[in-house]
């Protein structure tokens, strides 16, 4: 059996995704956090949830898993949890001042990676990697990209 000739595409994704998070995760630990922090704070900053539960799937983690993080964010200040009066199972999250402060900050760290991960690349290359990645997600998934993510009509693939 001869060798492949390059490494396989799947490989080379895993490997390069694998290696942007730790940079990504690098770069928000510099500005005083985490992944699971950023993620948490901006899902909390985007909108309100209505439970745990929702945010948890929204974040695709597990309830015990979210459950760990809101406590030591909640410890760290900068969330609250307090019971829903109409359903006291329920607990609202919200963001405090010092939650907030840390949002912004993190947001700042997220968009110099962004920055930085879109360097040398222009518009259209861009959205072109969009495409090859909804097109990736679309081969494994048996789902039809959306239409935002397929390329416009006389724009041939390369």
């Amino acid at each position: 059996m001869s060798r492949p000739s390059a490494e396989p595409i799947g490989r080379q994704l895993a490997r390069t995704a694998k290696l942007l998070t730790r940079a990504f995760e690098q770069e928000l630990a510099l500005a005083g956090g985490s992944l699971p922090t950023w993620l948490i704070l901006l899902s909390l900053k985007s909108r309100s949830w209505r439970t745990q539960r929702e945010l948890a799937e929204a974040l695709g983690i597990e309830g015990p898993t979210l459950t760990h993080h809101l406590t030591v964010l909640e410890r760290a200040g900068l969330v609250t949890r307090t019971r829903d009066p109409d359903n006291r199972r329920v607990q609202r999250m919200d963001l405090t001042d010092a939650g907030d402060a840390a949002f912004h900050r993190l947001r700042r760290a997220a968009s110099r990676f962004d920055q930085r991960l879109r360097s040398g690349l222009d518009d259209g290359e861009i959205q072109h990697l969009r495409e090859l990645l909804a097109q990736l997600l679309s081969n494994v998934t048996g789902d039809e990209a959306s239409a935002d993510e397929r390329p416009a009509k006389g724009v041939a693939a390369s």
